[in-house]
């Protein structure tokens, strides 16, 4: 299937570019806003392999430290193109009319390790081996209403857990909750399988569970403007097109499985690699422990989004007057998984 759904889109890429006659002098720029996470791949796979140029578009990389500051820049018009994880900033945005969410970035799948609970070495010596005694102990996490905060909270509605049993700590960006659990200033922290896995190789912290485990979910989406969408819908769907090619070479590469079902990475795993090191500089053993569950075909699930809205207007993160039905155009992708029915 991930070979015939590449050859379609590369197809109608070469048709694209040829009526459009697109060369470098003629070609649209476009900004795109982004973390140097193994997550936002499909991104710099796009880019080192040509499909942003063929379909006309030039791009410029921002890159930050934290998600709420992509979803500011699209907002803002400083960037046209986002992809992160989504936050209670890009909900309360996207609910005034600034962000629409087009497709997925990655998510939280069974079998594949992606965002880790990690401890201090201090908060393991003492105890603190499992996501069950996360109760009484302290989470570094970038802000309140982060990826982390919704993560944390997650957990602990499926441990039945108070939250409020868990000292919440923003550090506002990832450096500092890397520094603050190393130095044991908190017990814990959330961040993705290439930092994780590094953390504990070198002896600085301990992996002590994965999300997927206890609250699978759609941790991230593409998005762009609404202005974007209503004045350059076709700028929009080329974006989409090479996001889509470059998520069919990801999942070809990194999501295959043997017949015990263990990951294998072969040969195309190996291509890219050397792409993701450059943008995130993960070592490739960190990549292939890290890499994340992306749809190859950018879809998202929809009702997970809405859930997370609830939650964060539960907990007084996002407005209660806010609709996920109004910022989640599902009109760019086709196929779109757990659509609500009303």
């Amino acid at each position: 299937m991930l070979h015939s759904l590449r050859r379609g889109l590369a197809a109608v890429s070469l048709a694209c570019s040829l009526a459009l006659g697109a060369t470098a002098a003629q070609a649209e720029k476009i900004t795109i806003s982004a973390l140097t996470f193994v997550s936002s791949s499909p991104l710099f796979i796009a880019q080192d392999k040509g499909y942003y140029a063929e379909e006309g578009l030039e791009v410029e990389f921002k890159f930050f430290r934290a998600a709420q500051p992509v979803a500011v820049s699209i907002a803002s018009g400083d960037a046209d193109f986002g992809v992160t994880a989504f936050t209670a900033g890009f909900y309360n945005l996207a609910g005034k009319g600034a962000l629409k969410v087009i497709g997925a970035q990655s998510r939280e799948e069974p079998g594949f390790d992606f965002s880790a609970y990690i401890a201090s070495n201090k908060a393991y010596a003492a105890g603190f081996d499992s996501p069950e005694k996360f109760a009484g102990k302290s989470l570094g996490m970038t802000q309140r209403g982060s990826s982390f905060h919704l993560m944390i909270g997650m957990l602990a509605d499926r441990l039945g857990m108070d939250l409020d049993d868990v000292q919440l700590k923003p550090l506002e960006k990832v450096p500092n909750m890397i520094g603050a659990v190393k130095s044991g200033q908190v017990d814990s922290i959330i961040l993705p399988a290439h930092i994780a896995t590094r953390l504990e190789n070198d002896g600085s912290a301990k992996i002590i569970g994965w999300v997927h485990q206890y609250t699978p979910y759609q941790l991230g989406g593409l998005f762009t403007s609404t202005r974007n969408v209503e004045q350059r819908r076709d700028v929009v769907e080329r974006f989409v097109r090479a996001y889509q090619r470059a998520a069919a070479d990801y999942a070809e590469a990194f999501m295959q499985r043997d017949a015990a079902g263990q990951r294998v990475f072969g040969t195309e795993a190996e291509a890219l690699i050397p792409i993701i090191e450059k943008y995130t500089k993960a070592k490739p053993a960190s990549i292939k422990a890290g890499a994340p569950f992306i749809d190859p075909e950018g879809r998202l699930k929809v009702q997970s989004i809405y859930d997370q809205v609830a939650w964060m207007q539960a907990q007084g993160l996002v407005g209660k007057d806010i609709d996920p039905a109004d910022f989640v155009d599902l009109s760019f992708i086709e196929g779109h998984l757990d659509v609500p029915t009303n």
